[in-house]
């Protein structure tokens, strides 16, 4: 028997990573007996919402946009109320602090299971380490938690939560979907990119904990002991201007570009010699997936699950994060060694493929839900 459920996830902006976990995951899991839909809050007006309703329809997700006027807006409860009669939801998907805080309202008026994801507290700037405290306060309270990371699981033990309500399923992509079909050369030629430099990639948003001011100042070093060498940045977000001042600053304009927001970042894995992750805070971020998928070499920060999937001298490099000595040192081995960084992605290919595929992600989720329940 079918069940029918719900994901709820409030956004704006860009969006992020978890977007491309929640959109694909209707299209898995359906063949485990779960018919998902997805409905977002976004602010009236966001850019986020005619981006996520195209991402839609290229996953065949069934999604609904209601329109969020801020963390006070409790006007979207009835919506979601009438939204879980209407289909009749029988078990409701939380991604955020307010879909987590909404859902705890919801079930007082709609009979239904609650299960959260946790994607990670990343950006702790403004109002958010109050909303933290708000998420912390909600969490002990649902039936099953899903987190993508080991440190979220090391979260929710502190906050007392017992260990058969906390899973660990990490993030996970379309493996068919994220294959190399271009050589570099090739990729370069179409994205513009100059043949005989090296070219280093980062894909995210653009704000402080993505470590992006200090790679920038790490390539201008690097430029300046006359290795050729670009950077090009694709994401946006508040640290947008500064980084274009940043740029200017240190004379760069001519080797660091910054891309802005890509609907399909597929071409520009596949044109980069070297992706780099200098987050400072993380969950497990999807871009390395991506990365690996991609078959491009992957240097990384060593932070929360990350270390989980990169593994020195086999899938990638590890750097310590706010360590710019060390990132320095390692982007040059990665051009100068590159027997070892072709043999990495060798390997970081094949443990996408083994550990880190969407379905097999999903058929582990679907067995979550199917013991919260008791199905089977």
């Amino acid at each position: 028997m079918t069940v029918r459920m719900l994901h709820l996830r409030v956004v704006a902006g860009t969006g992020g990573g978890p977007e491309k976990t929640i959109l694909n995951s209707p299209r898995f899991i359906r063949k485990h007996g779960y018919d998902a839909e997805v409905v977002y809050l976004c602010p009236p007006g966001d850019r986020v919402a005619e981006s996520l309703k195209q991402r839609a329809v290229a996953a065949e997700c069934p999604l609904t946009i209601l329109e969020d006027k801020g963390p006070l807006d409790w006007r979207v409860v009835r919506d979601i109320v009438r939204l879980c009669r209407k289909h009749k939801i029988e078990l409701l998907q939380t991604h955020d602090y307010k879909s987590n805080a909404i859902g705890l309202v919801v079930r007082r008026f709609h009979r239904c299971a609650l299960a959260t994801m946790l994607h990670g507290w990343t950006d702790m700037s403004g109002r958010m380490p109050l909303y933290k405290r708000v998420d912390q306060w909600c969490l002990p309270k649902y039936e099953s938690l899903i987190c993508v990371s080991q440190d979220l699981v090391d979260e929710c033990r502190r906050l007392k939560i017992p260990d058969r309500k906390v899973h660990l399923v990490h993030n996970a992509i379309d493996t068919k979907q994220f294959a190399r079909n271009l050589n570099k050369e090739a990729a370069k030629a179409k994205m513009g990119a100059r043949p005989d430099r090296f070219l280093v990639g980062t894909v995210g948003r653009l704000s402080p904990e993505k470590g992006i001011v200090q790679l920038i100042e790490t390539i201008e070093r690097l430029h300046r002991n006359s290795l050729a060498i670009d950077l090009w940045i694709a994401g946006d977000g508040p640290q947008r201007e500064e980084l274009e001042a940043r740029i200017r600053a240190l004379g760069m304009e001519d080797s660091v570009r910054l891309l802005g927001q890509l609907e399909d970042t597929k071409l520009f894995y596949q044109a980069m010699d070297l992706f780099v992750l200098n987050s400072i805070r993380e969950g497990l971020p999807n871009v390395v997936l991506e990365a690996m998928a991609m078959e491009t070499p992957v240097i990384a920060t060593r932070i929360a699950g990350i270390p989980s999937l990169v593994r020195p001298g086999e899938t990638g490099r590890l750097i310590a994060a706010d360590a710019p000595a060390e990132l320095e040192r390692s982007i040059g081995e990665a051009i100068s060694e590159k027997d070892l960084t072709q043999s990495l992605v060798a390997g970081a290919r094949k443990r996408i493929e083994n550990e880190y595929a969407f379905d097999v992600r999903m058929q582990r989720v679907a067995g979550i839900y199917d013991r919260m329940l008791k199905r089977n």
